[in-house]
């Protein structure tokens, strides 16, 4: 069973220029350029047939229009017990819109709505061990984040293997947004 998700690239140079970021912090377990994406939906575990379902329902979402992403800041997932460090992105309408058709059309095709809600961020280590006090330091001491922006033409259908952390990601299918 593939274990799905739809997201945006991260192009190569905004890749190169997050993965400078990496490095002196205990416990994190540092996320391969390669694999950055902004995930809109997770999808999970699905048989063939749903795949397929889920590839054409989305088919019908390239209609939305290209818009831009801007990264802005680093900030952790977890509180106290902090579990991933990600780069932030800056609130954006067009992105809300995506990743909410997104979710419509994964409904009508079957799929249990997403139980978390969306916080569009770009992954850059997962955290054990770590606490609060010393990824809180590691930020401040990361400096001012330089905000990166990046044009958004197209979202994909990953797939992943079943293991902690996920990577390496496949692109299954492309759908490109209206011009």
């Amino acid at each position: 069973m593939p274990r799905l998700f739809t997201g945006l690239e991260i192009p190569a140079d905004i890749g190169f220029a997050l993965s400078l970021k990496r490095g002196g912090l205990t416990g994190a377990r540092w996320i391969d350029a390669d694999n950055y994406h902004i995930t809109l939906r997770f999808i999970g575990d699905v048989d063939g047939q749903t795949a397929d379902e889920v590839a054409q329902s989305l088919d019908r979402l390239s209609n939305s229009m290209p818009f831009d992403v801007r990264l802005t800041h680093l900030g952790t997932f977890g509180g106290d017990k902090p579990r991933a460090l990600y780069a932030g992105v800056e609130p954006s309408e067009s992105l809300t819109r995506l990743q909410a058709a997104q979710e419509r059309v994964l409904q009508r095709a079957g799929l249990a709505p997403e139980g978390r809600k969306f916080v569009p961020h770009v992954t850059l280590a997962r955290l054990r061990g770590g606490n609060a006090m010393e990824v809180a330091r590691f930020i401040s001491e990361a400096g001012r984040f330089e905000p990166l922006s990046f044009p958004v033409g197209r979202f994909v259908l990953y797939s992943s293997r079943d293991s902690v952390g996920g990577g390496p990601y496949v692109v299954e299918q492309s759908y490109p947004l209206a011009a």
